[in-house]
């Protein structure tokens, strides 16, 4: 199938078109020809109108929930709420039923999607049913397709655990996610400890939790001369630790929820359990500070953090709620949003392409001719209002309905395959 876009802007800082807006044929999954114009007829011709083209995204931080709660979210919805969101490749946490943490639950994954679009990876467990005790059969993991290893937002308690994993792992060039959370300090919390959450009356998550296990796990890794990444960083301290890190030259990345740079503390003014997630919302000075990080290249990479959950379980007390809100569909307009013209359009690209892909060693796709046709289209500056029918996920858990945000998603193509998006 031949499928041409016509002046399209190219955004890909390895392409040599880079910046640059051309027509560009796609012919069985494979880029053909990128020129000035293609008088080439095709099977299906797709106006530019002010889009721009980038490397398929990539998000490193989704929870499908297959197997175990298929109910909140399965391999194959959370796909399409992927494509619906300008994803092409994820990779999913290990927090499932069984804990994804052997050969078999990764052939599960790599089985029932290997007919999507959308690339799904597996992040392997740490530690045996995510229970912090002992260490998970990460080489037979990593030798059947785990791309890291992680306990996802259960944060690794055991010191000795943890360097353990970091020294395990790097005898085969492995990754380990930390989730950065001391829980003796967290413990009971249900926002940010602040103002907010004394007018509220609500016990507070110090972010001293995220900040000193932070600097435990950079020390641990420093020791082991090992890498290592933290996921979904929320606090000022934590980016001020992570840069030190990284100037000192140790190997240390780290990714930021798409809605932590979007939305602060103050949002749970109403008890709206959509906004209750962990890390919790911040403050407006640690969005700067993520904005800050962001810019200088202290932050790698922005995720979803995508994390469904059912009625049930968010239509409580604020109390009992759990954490986490869907954000696939949302995430890139969520980010460009906040960081509209304070961040060059191709840096805030690199955090959802290149930098997701290089942090766990894979295929760095370049917008040229022959390659693989792995691509996200969007308009950076299209306005629209968040609505249900927008949501493609099995849950709802989004306070993003009813929102206008600015930027979207128009189409993906991977895999042979391209979906536009309504």
């Amino acid at each position: 199938m031949k499928i041409l876009l016509r002046s399209v802007k190219i955004i890909d800082g390895g392409s040599p078109h880079h910046n640059k807006t051309k027509d560009v044929l796609i012919e069985d999954g494979i880029i053909k020809t990128i020129s000035d114009k293609i008088g080439e007829g095709a099977d299906k011709t797709i106006e530019g109108k002010g889009n721009c083209l980038s490397i398929g995204w990539f998000d490193l931080h989704v929870n499908f929930r297959e197997p175990g709660f298929e109910f909140k979210e399965d391999l194959l919805s959370g796909c399409k709420a992927a494509m619906a969101g300008g994803f092409t490749e994820v990779l999913c946490m290990p927090s499932t039923f069984p804990v994804i943490q052997s050969k078999s639950e990764i052939e599960l994954i790599r089985t029932k999607t290997k007919e999507e679009l959308v690339n799904v990876h597996a992040a392997g467990a740490l530690s045996v049913n995510l229970e912090g005790k002992d260490l998970s059969e990460m080489y037979d993991m990593h030798i059947n397709g785990a791309l890291a290893f992680t306990d996802d937002k259960k944060a690794v308690q055991d010191s000795g655990l943890m360097l353990r994993a970091l020294l395990y792992t790097k005898n085969f060039n492995g990754l380990v996610m930390s989730y950065a959370d001391d829980k003796y300090i967290s413990v009971k919390g249900q926002m940010n400890e602040g103002a907010s959450a004394t007018q509220l009356g609500l016990k507070g998550i110090p972010s001293l939790a995220e900040e000193l296990m932070l600097n435990r796990d950079i020390f641990l890794s420093e020791y082991a001369g090992t890498k290592i990444h933290f996921s979904c960083v929320s606090s000022a301290k934590s980016i001020e630790l992570i840069r030190a890190a990284k100037t000192k030259g140790l190997k240390v990345t780290c990714d930021v929820s798409a809605h932590n740079i979007l939305l602060d503390d103050s949002m749970l003014n109403e008890f709206d359990t959509n906004y209750k997630v962990k890390p919790p919302l911040r403050t407006k000075e640690d969005i700067k500070a993520i904005v800050a990080g962001l810019k200088d290249g202290t932050i790698d990479s922005i995720s979803s953090d995508h994390s469904p959950e059912d009625v049930e379980n968010k239509i409580k007390e604020f109390d009992l709620a759990a954490f986490g809100i869907i954000g696939l569909e949302t995430a890139y307009a969520v980010a460009n949003t906040a960081l509209h013209k304070t961040i060059p359009l191709e840096n805030l690209i690199e955090k959802f392409t290149t930098n997701p892909r290089r942090l766990l060693s894979l295929h760095a796709f370049v917008i040229k001719e022959g390659e693989k046709a792995n691509l996200t289209l969007f308009d950076p500056e299209e306005e629209w209002t968040v609505g249900k029918e927008h949501i493609h996920s099995k849950s709802l858990n989004t306070p993003f309905v009813g929102m206008k945000l600015k930027g979207r998603a128009k189409a993906v193509f991977n895999n042979g395959r391209f979906k536009e998006i309504a």
